[in-house]
């Protein structure tokens, strides 16, 4: 029995009526029923036919499960995917999203050789060091979630340039195409407010924050990248998890957060 699109829970089953209420709101989000706003708890209770007890219960599941957002003194509104990132070992933003069931795409914005002075003072390089410059726009799914500028010294990389790097992995051209990979470096995480043209690219309203992860690796002991990769700051957190025996698990992963 239904009432509008929402399924009445069946008051013979064994299954608690939260659960079936539960289930059937994720059905009914899942078909894109609630893209124009979600409905207010008064109004599910009285679809539904439940008390306002029970359906608090099913309203705090949701947005426990990272489906809903709940602000006090605005109302419920439904949250917009988010992409969550390990942090603590050198992760690849490709696997990352491929993992977690997105498609990751590239839009290379330039692919080029060029000098850069500022880039290889960072890298401790001469300032007439010739880089194999990469930059790109990153896409899980349809949506853009980072622009990557890649710099590696073109002696190192110079095969990377006929390089399509729109569904590929830039680690694994690196090791296939060149033979190195980056054996140690580290990794510097700031929040920004992107400029202008960034906030275009990424689809961000101005004023948005970002993080701005600036990474160095070395090969062999010697430079090897230099990276700058900007990143939505309302749809990316990144996570470590530790237990008591002071490990850290760092796999990295994708998946809706709070």
């Amino acid at each position: 029995m239904t009432r509008g699109t929402a399924k009445l829970p069946d008051r013979t089953s064994p299954l608690p009526l939260w659960a079936q209420v539960l289930d059937d709101v994720r059905r009914r989000l899942s078909a894109g029923e609630f893209t124009a706003g979600f409905p207010p708890e008064r109004e599910l209770t009285e679809q539904y036919e439940i008390s306002r007890h029970t359906m608090r219960d099913v309203m705090r599941r949701l947005h426990v499960e990272g489906l809903i957002n709940r602000e006090r003194g605005r109302g419920t509104f439904l949250r917009e995917t988010s992409f969550e990132q390990r942090t603590g070992a050198l992760y690849s933003l490709f696997r990352s999203i491929e993992d977690q069931g997105f498609e990751q795409r590239s839009r290379v914005l330039t692919l080029d050789q060029r000098q850069d002075s500022a880039v290889a003072e960072r890298m401790a390089l001469s300032s007439t060091t010739s880089f194999v410059y990469l930059h790109r726009v990153r896409n899980a799914g349809d949506t853009a979630i980072a622009i990557d500028e890649i710099w590696v010294p073109a002696k190192i990389a110079k095969r990377l340039l006929t390089v399509d790097f729109e569904h590929t992995a830039f680690y694994i051209e690196l090791d296939q195409r060149c033979g190195v990979r980056p054996g140690a470096g580290w990794e510097l995480l700031h929040p920004i407010v992107p400029d202008p043209d960034q906030s275009a690219t990424l689809g961000l309203a101005p004023g948005t924050a970002a993080f701005l992860v600036e990474r160095f690796t070395t090969h062999g002991g010697n430079p090897l990248e230099f990276r700058r990769t900007v990143i939505r700051g309302d749809l990316y957190t990144f996570k470590t998890e530790w237990d008591s025996a002071g490990s850290e698990r760092n796999r990295p992963a994708f998946s809706p957060t709070g």
